[in-house]
């Protein structure tokens, strides 16, 4: 069964008027049980991750001052979010969510948080709207309870995991793999294990190119055993800030492309949906409802 960490706290604690569209969080899994791809049985909803599962990726003083309330202005500022402790409660559930689904993930091949994807959150710091990162939370938990010895990230968001990057830059157990718009935030990169960095206006057929160059060498050389997918669907030619020039369809075989190499090497995947910023909601719904689409088609 294809399991799917939501939970309603994913939907109502972010600041009204933030450019970030909350609404999906409400729409894609309704969508999702409108058309027949799942039904209710399919979701899971999580819990607060505990403290000592955080405190394995991020640094204990930056987490003392989070969840004090006590980062800086600046710190605040450079997070892009009002401080507060619903969001705090937020961030720690979502961490739960990507942790459950990699467990789930480990049973069933494969298991999706709706929400999650927070790349942007470094071992000391909150960036980019990201104030823990779960991708590293949930890949130090596999490595810690050595149910894995070998992740393997790929990042095909818009943005580059930078968050990611530095938290495993001395982890030869994790390989970070990152996709990106070269001219788009964050401007200063950290170094990922294989960085791509794309013009802007990228077309489906060479980003899909790219892809399928780098994705098989990276299986076949590192030899993961576990996958976590960064599955932003900001790459569209419709979002407002990514610049690339990717098709709805495009997006769709970009993501078939990692669920199919997956599948075929028999390497559980867990899937966080990042970004998504294309004017029409629509939009952004159906993109990341094809990656769940797919998830269930591929796989049950």
């Amino acid at each position: 069964m294809l399991k799917i960490a939501w939970s309603p706290i994913y939907c109502h604690s972010l600041p009204q008027g933030h450019r970030f569209p909350m609404e999906k969080y409400n729409l894609l899994p309704e969508q999702l049980i409108y058309e027949g791809t799942v039904s209710e049985a399919n979701f899971f909803e999580p819990t607060a991750l505990d403290d000592e599962w955080i405190l394995n990726t991020h640094d204990p003083k930056y987490f003392q001052k989070l969840t004090s309330l006590s980062l800086s202005k600046s710190e605040i500022r450079k997070t892009g979010f009002p401080l507060s402790m619903e969001l705090i409660n937020r961030e720690v559930h979502i961490m739960h969510g990507s942790v459950q689904a990699a467990l789930y993930a480990l049973e069933y091949g494969i298991a999706m948080n709706i929400a999650g994807g927070t790349h942007h959150a470094f071992s000391n710091r909150g960036e980019g709207f990201c104030l823990l990162n779960d991708i590293a939370i949930s890949a130090n938990y596999l490595l810690e309870n050595q149910l894995v010895q070998k992740v393997l990230v790929v990042d095909l968001d818009v943005h580059q995991g930078n968050g990611t990057a530095e938290i495993f830059k001395d982890n030869k157990n994790v390989f970070t793999f990152s996709m990106h718009g070269a001219a788009n935030y964050p401007m200063h990169k950290e170094k990922s294990d294989l960085d791509i960095g794309l013009p802007d206006k990228i077309k489906d057929q060479e980003y899909l190119h790219l892809l399928g160059e780098n994705l098989p060498e990276i299986i076949d050389t590192f030899q993961p055993e576990f996958i976590i997918y960064q599955s932003g669907v900001d790459v569209l030619a419709s979002d407002k800030l990514g610049r690339l020039g990717l098709s709805l369809e495009g997006c769709k075989k970009r993501d078939k492309m990692v669920l199919d190499i997956a599948k075929i090497n028999r390497i559980p995947v867990m899937c966080c949906m990042g970004g998504g910023y294309s004017e029409r909601l629509s939009h952004i719904i159906e993109a990341h409802a094809n990656t769940f689409r797919l998830a269930q088609d591929l796989y049950f």
